[in-house]
């Protein structure tokens, strides 16, 4: 999985059989210049929601619900309806907690796939306290583990973990039935996602510990691009330096 704003990302990844493009409210760090992904709104993930589809033809296409467009059942309603009817996405990311389970009900009572997205969520960042790794200590873990078997029986198809201790993240996805994505979880998850400008090596300031610059070494974004998809399939990324205990 990878992160994608654009058509011509989109084109590239699609021919080099990415399987999952994810439209990410991190358009708001990396497309749009904030300083977060609060400012997002729902108009501006449609929009590039619909740039993706419209040339995407083989991947499976998520986008994320933006900051507070997801309050309660009936705006999370309305607001997965633009991103599929308007945007042409197959399925929509939140950023979960056990107060999401009825959320994530809703939307799957009404045939919405549904990716839910524990860990460090950056909607949270101010209740966080800033970007940590999450679910460190006995008591941080266990709770973690319990809202994600919640979020799956509530109905999520996906689990997306974000900076999630390594020994963590295996027990979760272990547990779990369904898939089981990580960035910054360790390499036990069934699937890797990066931030596309975090594997071209562009992010601003100092590169996540998480990711890795794919551009080095090759002559072409295509060829980056490739190089992530063989390393993930094969095991060789994430690896030891890229998790956190």
């Amino acid at each position: 999985m990878l992160t994608d704003y654009d058509a011509s990302f989109s084109r590239v990844m699609d021919l080099q059989n990415i399987e999952v493009l994810l439209v990410g409210d991190s358009a708001g760090m990396v497309i749009q210049g904030h300083d977060s992904t609060l400012p997002v709104t729902l108009d501006a993930m449609v929009y590039h929601t619909s740039c993706v589809a419209r040339v995407c033809r083989r991947a499976f296409l998520m986008a994320d619900l933006p900051f507070m467009t997801y309050p309660d059942p009936h705006t999370a309603l309305a607001s997965a309806k633009r991103l599929l009817q308007e945007g042409g996405a197959h399925a929509v990311k939140l950023e979960a907690s056990a107060a999401q389970a009825e959320i994530v009900t809703a939307l799957s009572e009404r045939g919405i796939p549904v990716c839910a997205h524990l860990g460090l969520t950056p909607q949270s960042v101010h209740k966080l306290g800033g970007y940590k790794v999450q679910g460190r200590g006995q008591e941080a873990a266990t709770q973690m583990l319990e809202t994600a078997q919640r979020l799956q029986n509530a109905g999520a198809d996906l689990l997306l973990l974000e900076c999630v201790p390594v020994a963590l993240s295996k027990r979760i996805t272990q547990q779990l039935t369904i898939p089981v994505v990580g960035i910054g979880a360790g390499p036990d998850t069934d699937a890797q996602v990066l931030v596309m400008q975090d594997l071209l090596g562009i992010t601003p300031g100092r590169a996540p510990k998480f990711s890795r610059n794919f551009l080095e070494g090759v002559s072409s974004i295509a060829q980056a691009i490739s190089a992530f998809r063989d390393a993930v399939k094969s095991g060789k990324f994430p690896g030891p330096e890229h998790g956190f205990e």
